[in-house]
This record gives structure tokens, C-alpha cells and sequence, in this order.
């Protein structure tokens, strides 16, 4: 998908007033298609709506559509090790010590490797998110990459450094001998030839069964897990070999939504309809207007705060919110905008976690914040400065600045000013939404390629946002006034929940 914040300035010109709404309501009893117009209105109260209506709209024929996910496997072919020794029976669970000459070149040595991701969809633990947390070992997480002949990078540390290292000092590498051995679902046990060993008594890089690396989604990635990950690094073979055993993933899983029916009515009686007023002679059509209005500022509101379900056979759509709460990354906004620990150190490192580019990146991202973190954002130009790097020019005392973080300036994208913020893991494209004011989310998240505004469309009927005009008049009805109509029924769909983050 291309980066959506670099389509330049949007122009409304196609939306002016000859074919925009307008005072003109036209003809009774007509139906004015609104679907793509109505975003046009009251935009910088309603960006999200705006964003999503523009870059991700896609119909539905179905209001319980269906989807599919699919995530790349490359980047996962790593292991935990959960237990060690030199025979398979790997006996060793509680003790992370490799004795001196075990870890020889040459040697034979048995790992036990379970990892923290279902094998099915290739599903993984989300940071923060404690829903659907999977353990290292758990049912189906056993690790279905290992073949015959890989070599595989395995972290150490001094002796007796205790279960809290979290720094290694060397490495092994380790050469699988024939075919892994399955335990049940949950794990496979590598017979190794050591290729690089370490001579003295070390420690392996792995917490036992008992610690915390047994559930990761508490775990800082690049602190915490990745010195204790095993990865493939490449294969080695003999000349004269056949062709080496494969495998493949299963990238797919599959979710749902559900649409939404928002209404919106305008009644007036034909009497005040006929009265001329002044500064603004068309009461109707005044206030005709700021309904559209009114029923794009609902479904804002709808979009970030609402929840998925059915009740009294009613249907409710998936708000980012709740959804990102619920399934997405999750980081403390303690702080920001306001009295808290929150630094900004510490959130540098959340966007560190966040925009690791083997699960997400910034330039398809929406950061929406509240009023008081969209000044505090602004309010970090001092740190970007403290922080910047100099280099001496010479004897003139000359330096040139540079700085992986600092503030850009605004850019209109699709008519909503846009605020970027330069960190050293991408362009943070920031949009203040009044509607997260007073809440307890403090930013956003949201990557527009994995959502989607999905209006039902089906059998030659648009259920996207219409005008139904003279749905009561005199003539219809013997009541001496005229009702309009505004309806729309769509919703949204969202997909892989570590692309999207909150901060609560």
C-alpha cells in the first residue's frame, strides 16, 4: 500500500457548491446519494471518518462480512529453549548452566524448543495484551520450521549470571542432525552437532519453565525476549548432497464484522418552512445541513467507540477502541499531556516496540490524540533539541545539527491537517480528534492497510449515507409537515491487531 500521507494537498474543488450539499434541497421524494459527499462536511471534527471513508472504503454484500488475515512467516523462525542435556531425554528444565566441554566443536547436545506463536494464522502474543496471551509451549505453538541441516544461533552469558540476565556475552552455533522430534503439539527436540562452541561452563540465554518467558506479552522485544530467541541462520550442506527437506507456514486466519444502521431525521412543520427569517432566510435548509453534520459526527463516534454485537437483533459495528483494547498493542499513556511518570524516553521506546518492521511501519499509520497530548507532542521540541547530534565543523566553531527526532511541519491530507513527527522508526503522522478528549485514551494507532469503512452495496441497492427527502410530506401523509431522512449502514472492518496500538 502507498504511504497515504504523501498524496500532497487535497483539493475540495470537485466538492463545490454546484455539486456539494447545498441549501437547494431538491425534488420531494427524491433519494440523494450522500455516500462519498457527506465526509466533505465539518472534516476537522471528524478525521478518522475521513481517513477511513477515503483510503479504505470497501463495499460489502453481506451485513456479517467475513475476511481473511495472512501473516508472513520469514521473520518467525525462532525458538525458545524450555530444557537442555546431552541425551533426548533433556532432563536439564531448572538450570540454565552448559557444563565445560559440552559445547565443544563437534559435540552432540539436545535442545527442547517450544516457541509463542500458534503455527495455525501464524498468531502471536501482541504487546501489552494480556487477551489471548499464548505461553511458550502452549497447544499448537510447536515450532514447524526446524529441518536437517540448519544452523541455529543460540545467546550465552557467563556462569551463574541468575535467571535475570538479560545481556549475552557470546554465542553457539548449532548444526540440526536429522529430523526434529516432535512432543505432542507444543514442542520439537533437536539433536545438534555443535559448530561454534564455547569451551568454558556457560549459561544458556533461556529462563526455565517456571519463569516469566513462558508468557511474552509483558516482555519488552528487543530487552527481554530477543537475547533469549533461537534463530535459523542459514543451512550448511555437503558437496555432492541432494535436495534439503522443506516446509511451509499456514498464514491464514479469518474474523468478521458486522454493519452498522445509523438515522438521522429532519422534521419541520410547512409553516415555519414558509416563514422568511433573517441573516439566514431558509430555516429548512439551514438546519438540513447541520444534520448531515450531525449524523457523520455520530458515526465518528460509532467508528472509535463502538462495540461488535447484536442485541434485540440490532447490529452494532467494531469502534477502534474497543477493538484495539481488546486485541491490539497496548501502551501506558500515564503522563502524556498531563501529570505522570510518562518521559519521553520512555516513549521513544514504545515507538522502538511498535514500528518494529517485521510486524508494522509507520507510513500507512494514523496517530489520533487528544487535545492535551497533541500540545504535549508539540511541547517536545526542547528534548529533540537537547537530543540533537553536533558535529564540529572546525576552528570556526561551526556545527552542523542533525536530529533522528524531531517535529515536521503540517500537511493537509484529504482536507485534515496533519502534524508529522520524525522518530528513528519512521514518520509519525499525528491528527488531533476532539472526540478522545476526556477519555481515557490518550493515542491511537491506527494503520489504514489493515482497516477498512465497509458501506453495504448489493443486488443494485447503495446503502451508504443517502438522503431520503419528502419521506413525510402533506401530500404522503394529510400532516401538515415534511420529514427527511438520512441513513447509512456500513461498517468497519479491522485485521491484524499488532499493527494497531492504543495509549491508555
Amino acid at each position: 500500500m502507498a504511504d497515504v500521507f504523501s498524496l500532497g494537498t487535497y483539493s475540495d474543488d470537485a466538492y463545490a457548491s454546484s455539486n456539494g450539499p447545498s441549501k437547494d434541497t431538491g425534488d420531494l421524494r427524491r433519494k440523494y446519494n450522500f455516500g462519498d459527499r457527506v465526509s466533505e462536511l465539518n472534516i476537522a471534527q471528524d478525521p478518522f471518518f475521513r481517513f477511513v471513508s477515503k483510503v479504505a472504503k470497501k463495499p460489502t454484500d453481506d451485513p456479517e462480512f467475513k475476511f481473511t488475515e495472512r501473516r508472513g512467516s520469514y521473520h518467525k523462525r525462532y525458538a525458545y529453549i524450555t530444557a537442555h542435556g546431552a541425551d533426548i531425554n533433556v532432563s536439564t528444565t531448572g538450570d540454565a548452566t552448559v557444563a565445560e566441554g559440552a559445547l565443544d566443536q563437534g559435540d552432540t547436545y539436545y535442545f527442547k524448543m517450544g516457541t509463542d506463536y500458534e503455527s495455525a494464522g501464524n498468531i502471536g502474543n501482541i504487546s501489552g495484551q494480556s487477551t489471548g496471551a499464548i505461553a511458550v509451549g502452549a497447544a499448537n505453538t510447536a515450532p514447524q520450521f526446524f529441518l536437517e541441516n540448519q544452523i541455529i544461533k543460540i545467546n550465552t552469558r557467563a556462569e551463574n549470571e541468575g535467571s535475570a540476565f538479560t545481556v549475552p556475552t557470546g554465542y553457539i552455533l548449532a548444526k540440526v542432525k536429522g529430523e526434529p522430534t516432535a512432543v505432542s503439539t507444543t514442542h520439537q527436540i533437536l539433536k545438534c552437532e555443535i559448530v561454534k562452541g564455547e569451551a568454558a561452563a556457560k549459561d544458556l540465554m533461556w529462563e526455565s519453565a517456571s519463569a516469566a518467558v513462558s508468557t511474552t506479552y509483558n516482555k519488552t522485544i528487543a530487552t527481554d525476549l530477543e537475547p533469549k530467541r533461537c534463530y535459523v541462520v542459514g543451512s550448511a550442506h555437503g558437496q555432492g548432497t541432494g535436495y534439503p527437506s522443506t516446509w511451509k507456514d499456514q498464514p491464514f486466519s479469518t474474523g468478521f464484522g458486522l454493519t452498522q444502521i445509523w438515522k438521522t431525521a429532519m422534521a419541520m412543520d410547512n409553516t415555519t418552512r414558509a416563514t422568511v427569517l433573517k441573516y439566514d432566510s431558509n430555516e429548512f435548509a439551514r438546519i438540513w445541513r447541520e444534520k448531515l453534520i450531525e449524523h457523520k459526527f455520530d458515526i465518528e463516534q460509532s467508528l472509535l467507540f463502538g462495540a461488535q454485537g447484536t442485541v434485540d437483533s440490532v447490529q452494532y459495528t467494531e469502534g477502534a477502541v474497543d477493538f484495539i483494547t481488546s486485541y491490539g498493542n497496548i501502551f501506558t499513556g500515564t503522563g502524556m499531556g498531563g501529570t505522570g511518570s510518562k518521559a519521553q524516553d520512555d516513549f521513544l521506546d514504545d515507538m522502538s516496540q511498535f514500528l518494529d518492521p517485521r510486524y508494522n511501519n509507520a507510513n500507512a499509520t494514523l496517530f489520533m490524540v487528544s487535545t492535551d497530548v497533541y500540545n504535549w507532542l508539540h511541547k517536545l521540541s526542547g528534548y529533540f533539541t537537547a537530543n540533537m547530534q553536533k558535529t564540529d565543523l572546525g576552528s570556526s566553531n561551526r556545527f552542523a545539527g542533525r536530529s533522528d527526532f524531531s517535529i515536521g511541519g503540517k500537511k493537509n491530507v484529504f482536507g485534515v491537517d496533519i502534524t508529522q513527527i520524525y522518530t528513528p522508526y519512521g514518520v509519525m503522522n499525528v491528527s488531533r480528534n476532539i472526540h478522545l478528549d476526556g477519555t481515557q485514551v490518550k493515542m491511537l494507532a491506527v494503520n489504514m492497510k489493515y482497516c477498512a469503512y465497509r458501506p453495504l452495496v448489493g443486488n443494485g441497492l447503495n446503502r451508504d449515507t443517502a438522503v431520503y427527502v419528502g419521506v413525510q410530506t402533506l401530500e404522503n401523509s394529510g400532516v401538515d409537515r415534511r420529514v427527511d431522512l438520512i441513513q447509512t449502514e456500513a461498517g468497519m472492518e479491522w485485521q491484524m491487531p499488532e499493527a494497531h496500538a492504543v495509549w491508555k
